[in-house]
């Protein structure tokens, strides 16, 4: 993030068709993720433990079954989370200061991880469809980490597994 507040998404090399898949599944990152579309922009907060600034984005695939609101996803559908610390902007609160003189701005920090599904129904059928991979600096996270991305997403059942709701 540069001062003027401008969002650097994922800079490292991460995303060439050699990149090591997860440990699992085999997942790895997608080649010009940072061209698909955005799905939604959220933040989560656990007092205490984390407070982060998320983005999705989608393959096209993806994002016309978020946009037609189709369920279950379709094969080929590739939903890629992006994960920041979320920071106070000193120099959005000093812009907006005049209009907004309580107003408080929060904006990117650092990288925290990315986090990608990837629908295939057959190839994925033991976890709903999907295979899932959590990324660090281009690099997967340990097989421990990827047996806890099924259960954490078992709750969404009822929409394919998917927690991310269409921004419209």
């Amino acid at each position: 993030m540069t001062a003027a507040g401008v969002i650097t998404l994922m800079t490292s090399t991460a995303g060439r068709a050699d990149d090591e898949g997860s440990p699992i599944d085999g997942v790895k990152i997608p080649a010009g993720y940072r061209e698909w579309k955005t799905i939604a922009v959220n933040q989560l907060l656990v007092p205490g433990k984390t407070d982060q600034l998320r983005a999705q984005l989608g393959n096209d695939i993806a994002f016309k079954a978020f946009k037609d609101g189709t369920l279950p996803f379709p094969d080929g559908a590739v939903i890629v989370a992006l994960h920041w610390t979320r920071v106070p902007s000193e120099y959005n609160n000093q812009v907006l200061a005049g209009a907004f003189p309580d107003a408080q701005s929060f904006v990117v920090g650092s990288r925290v991880n990315m986090q990608i599904m990837v629908k295939d129904s057959k190839k994925y059928a033991a976890t709903g469809g999907w295979g899932f991979g959590d990324f660090k600096d281009g690099k997967p996270g340990d097989e421990a980490l990827h047996k806890t991305c099924f259960p954490c997403h078992e709750p969404a059942k009822d929409r394919d597994f998917v927690f991310t709701h269409y921004a419209q």
